[in-house]
């Protein structure tokens, strides 16, 4: 049972880490460099579309490395798992507090109802979301390191 929550947590942490890694430098590059109007709309439509889904993510990462935290808990490289279920922990907090009020307004935008500095707070939203791919990368980095 145990080697299987600890599978299913490193898949999931793991699948996490490559979508935000390929949100960061491979999507936002791309619609950065789509004109205006354009860039602006793939922006707001990925906010929408990953918005929905992302809560739900970062929460099941969050409940599955605390179970196995529990569960494991005798075993060897349990610190590294419960390390990692706190930098989980600080991912989601962070998405809360920085990147989520960011996202909110960015879904709403429009090429008419978009304020003047929209380029800035996206880029704000990227600065933070480096951040926050690099805790995800170490959370994913211990729970792999406590398999072995």
């Amino acid at each position: 049972m145990l080697s299987t929550l600890q599978i299913v947590t490193t898949v999931v942490v793991g699948l996490l880490v490559g979508v935000e890694f390929a949100v960061a430098f491979i999507m936002s590059r791309i619609l950065n460099a789509l004109p205006d109007d354009s860039s602006q709309l793939g922006h707001a439509h990925g906010g929408r579309m990953l918005g929905r889904a992302m809560p739900f993510w970062y929460i099941g990462s969050v409940v599955l490395a605390a179970s196995w935290a529990v569960a494991g808990w005798r075993d060897g490289g349990a610190g590294l798992v419960v390390t990692a279920a706190g930098l989980l922990i600080l991912s989601v907090i962070m998405s809360v507090l920085l990147l989520v009020p960011i996202n909110n307004r960015n879904r709403t935008w429009t090429p008419e109802n978009r304020p003047a500095d929209w380029r800035e707070q996206l880029h704000r939203w990227e600065r933070y979301h480096y951040v926050r791919v690099a805790v995800l990368i170490a959370a994913f980095t211990l729970l792999v390191t406590a398999l072995v």
